[in-house]
């Protein structure tokens, strides 16, 4: 009996395991995978590059295969960097899990001949002027230069930490007023044929400002309006010339002259930089307008250049293209003037509003570069009534955290020495001349790259240039080089 109700105990406890749900245990789900690919779209100039970036979900192996669905497409390497063909078009980039090859996804990249540059001339006259496809300054500029594959910089992080990782991008521009005044920096397009140069006196940084006349007009837009107490930076393009003048903290006087805290003056069609240690315009020895944003670019669907950044605490130091430093902080983590930052290539901007897109596009693409202090990534552009204020507020989406610092070259912590030019000649010929008469200024000069003669002639290029003088004049001829300048004088004596 014992043995037999030990035989019924054991298959009633069997019983129980196997229906009382501790037996055997089930096998798991299988794994869902997924692939996701970013930016979900993407917009690149025929031969440009794009980096994509794939996540497989449901598996720790995230190694995908990358491919062109068209023949004609392009190219995407290994690590999902594509390179645009040299023709028109929507192409698909296509990454396939390497764990499940049925998983995969694809993303449409729109491939477009870059905007044609126009010419100087060609822009438009007055504030605010479309310039018509000029790009300013020569395709290899570093304004100019697409940094979208550059390495980082390996103090990025850093940097980064140091202006904000949390805070968001700003427009400095915009349509309307704020406090009276248009959003952004204004700016002129004038023509050499119908705006007479003024003089302009300097009230601050006169030693290394570029002496006039300049073709500023009377009715030239300052920055913040004409009460300002700000920055009152006023930016005029000589169209003719393809000459930019730009001025800092300027007032208008009565007699159709100016004065300025400091003015610099740009040829538009060179690459020269000012003397090392000298200020422009802007703190950081930069010129302003090609660093705004334009409405005339949004207009023509991109922006194809880097914009003008500001944070709060710069660096006792500067990078090329940048000639100057406004800061007392030696800290290696804060950013010294002239350094450029990107938006990283995996931030999907998809979502953003098409202003907003043009712009990160940019940026991705071009980068920012640092050009003075004041607010957090706060982003330079120009006034005008047709940017929608709405949506360039959703530019504050994008953090710190999603920017990089682009590979950075010489950080200048003090002024580097070079030979400083020397003015060989400097003549007047005749030397006397009669009312009405004219003089032909002749000159040579050593380890220069730009030249002024004051009064009344300004900007020169050459090597001469003929003046007409209505009273006996002293002529000063200032040549410039990366390593200071130089002066000299002759006079044109008028009979009586």
């Amino acid at each position: 009996m014992r043995a037999m109700g030990l035989i019924i105990c054991t298959a009633l406890c069997l019983g129980v395991a196997c229906g009382g749900g501790g037996g055997a245990t089930q096998s798991p789900p299988p794994q869902v995978i997924s692939v996701a690919i970013a930016p979900t779209g993407a917009s690149v100039w025929t031969g440009g590059t794009q980096a994509f970036q794939a996540t497989v979900s449901g598996t720790s192996n995230q190694a995908v295969t990358w491919s062109v669905i068209e023949s004609s497409g392009g190219s995407i390497n290994s690590a999902g960097l594509y390179t645009a063909p040299g023709l028109t078009g929507t192409f698909h980039v296509k990454a396939v899990s390497a764990v499940d090859t049925t998983k995969s996804a694809q993303a449409p990249v729109i491939v477009s001949v870059h905007p044609s540059t126009g010419a100087c001339n060609g822009a438009a006259l007055g504030i605010g002027a479309s310039l018509q496809g000029f790009t300013l300054f020569p395709s290899d500029n570093a304004w100019n230069l697409d940094v979208s594959t550059a390495s980082v910089d390996p103090n990025s992080a850093a940097i980064i930490s140091f202006i904000g990782a949390g805070t968001g991008l700003h427009p400095d521009f915009g349509a309307g007023l704020w406090q009276g005044a248009p959003i952004g920096i204004p700016y002129t397009v004038v023509a050499s044929s119908s705006q007479a140069k003024v003089p302009v006196a300097f009230t601050a940084y006169g030693s290394e400002s570029d002496p006039g006349p300049m073709p500023i007009p009377a009715t030239a837009p300052v920055e913040g309006g004409s009460a300002s107490t700000g920055d009152r930076h006023v930016l005029v393009m000589d169209r003719d010339a393809c000459v930019l003048y730009e001025l800092y903290n300027a007032f208008p006087q009565t007699d159709g002259s100016w004065t300025a805290d400091s003015a610099a003056i740009w040829d538009l069609k060179s690459d020269n930089l000012r003397s090392f240690g000298w200020t422009s315009a802007d703190a950081a020895g930069l010129p302003i307008f090609p660093g705004l944003a334009r409405y005339d670019e949004l207009a023509a669907g991109a922006i194809t250049h880097a914009l003008r950044f500001t944070v709060p605490t710069s660096r006792k130091a500067y990078v090329l293209p940048a000639t100057h430093w406004a800061s007392s902080n030696t800290s290696a983590t804060a950013p010294p003037m002239g350094m450029r930052v990107r938006l990283k290539a995996g931030v999907d901007i998809s979502g953003y509003p098409a202003q907003a897109q043009v712009v990160l596009t940019a940026l991705k693409r071009y980068g920012m570069i640092l050009a003075d202090n004041g607010s957090a990534w706060y982003i330079s552009g120009a006034p005008d009534d047709r940017w929608d204020n709405t949506q360039l507020a959703t530019l504050s989406g994008i953090k710190g955290s999603n920017l990089e610092v682009v590979q950075m070259g010489t950080v200048y912590t003090s002024d580097p020495t070079g030979t400083v030019p020397a003015i060989t000649v400097f003549t007047a010929s005749p030397g006397t001349i009669a009312s009405g008469g004219s003089a032909l200024l002749s000159w040579s000069s050593t380890n220069a790259t730009r030249w002024f003669i004051t009064p009344e002639i300004g900007w020169v290029t050459g090597a001469s240039v003929t003046v007409h003088p209505t009273v006996t004049t002293t002529y000063t001829l200032e040549a410039q080089g990366p390593y200071g300048s130089a002066t000299r004088t002759v006079q044109v004596t008028m009979t009586p």
